[in-house]
């Protein structure tokens, strides 16, 4: 369900979707973000600070950072306060936040190009891809569709499949940056120990000001069970989902329909 008409999700511009929220709530969502945007870290994109100009659009008129940091102000408005569910993944990936700048949600969500996730579902006004469409380092249905992440399809999946509002649940990473291998930004890494620890910092943030806005208790699940051991590290209790990678899906699948019909009869 989304949070406007059809019409208004059509001709609704960015100001006007910010606008329609109260302005303390705006204040706060943009605070959190532009946190976000000031960590460094070696061998770490920082999708909502940094701009790498042999992979991302780079015009005059265009800060490919702070796309990214539009983007997950539009996504989370909606949705701290309101979620009765998070889904926490490990780290965000080049595929995915890596150019969208939203967790667990790839380009051509945004730009409703994907097979089965609408980019209303998302947010209920038009984002914009950060990915170059020119650049030689990415493929050529990259550069034509932006970028696509499997493991991101299965979880907005599983979520549109139980029926749940897509505004009721938010998604996350522990380590909200985007790891990768030396050399090479187009690929991921798994955090080390302290990445992880200095992630929590702003998972655990991100939680209080859910809170801080009215939010309900929410059911945390964690794609993967290394991900729910490490906040379980950390005083956060949350159901470990199978990883959808390696043979995953139905799994997963299986194990968030558990969960979901668990905690909501």
């Amino acid at each position: 369900m989304s949070l406007f008409a059809p019409e208004e999700e059509k001709t609704l511009s960015f100001d006007e979707y910010m606008a329609s929220f109260d302005a303390d709530r705006v204040a706060k969502v943009q605070q959190f973000v532009d946190w976000l945007g000031q960590y460094r870290g070696e061998l770490v994109h920082n999708p909502w600070g940094e701009v790498n100009s042999d992979l991302e659009i780079v015009r005059s008129d265009f800060d490919a950072a702070q796309v990214r940091r539009n983007n997950l102000t539009a996504y989370l408005l909606p949705r701290l306060g309101r979620s009765k569910i998070f889904v926490v993944a490990e780290a965000v990936g080049y595929q995915g936040g890596r150019f969208s700048g939203i967790a667990i949600t790839c380009e051509r969500m945004l730009l409703d190009k994907h097979k089965t996730i609408r980019a209303h579902q998302i947010t209920p006004v038009t984002l914009q891809r950060t990915s170059s469409p020119v650049s030689p380092m990415l493929k050529r249905t990259q550069q034509e569709q932006g970028f696509n992440e499997p493991t991101d399809t299965v979880v907005w999946s599983a979520i549109i499949e139980q029926g749940i509002d897509p505004y009721d649940a938010l998604l996350w990473n522990i380590f909200p940056f985007h790891p990768h291998k030396a050399d090479e930004p187009l690929t991921n890494r798994t955090p080390t120990e302290s990445e992880q620890q200095l992630g929590w910092e702003y998972t655990k943030r991100l939680l209080a000001l859910h809170t801080e806005l009215g939010g309900p208790k929410s059911l945390v699940l964690a794609v993967g069970q290394k991900s729910a051991d490490t906040m379980g590290r950390f005083g956060l209790s949350a159901i470990g989902l199978r990883h959808p990678a390696n043979g995953g899906v139905n799994l997963y699948r299986e194990g968030f329909a558990k969960a979901i019909g668990q905690f909501i009869p």
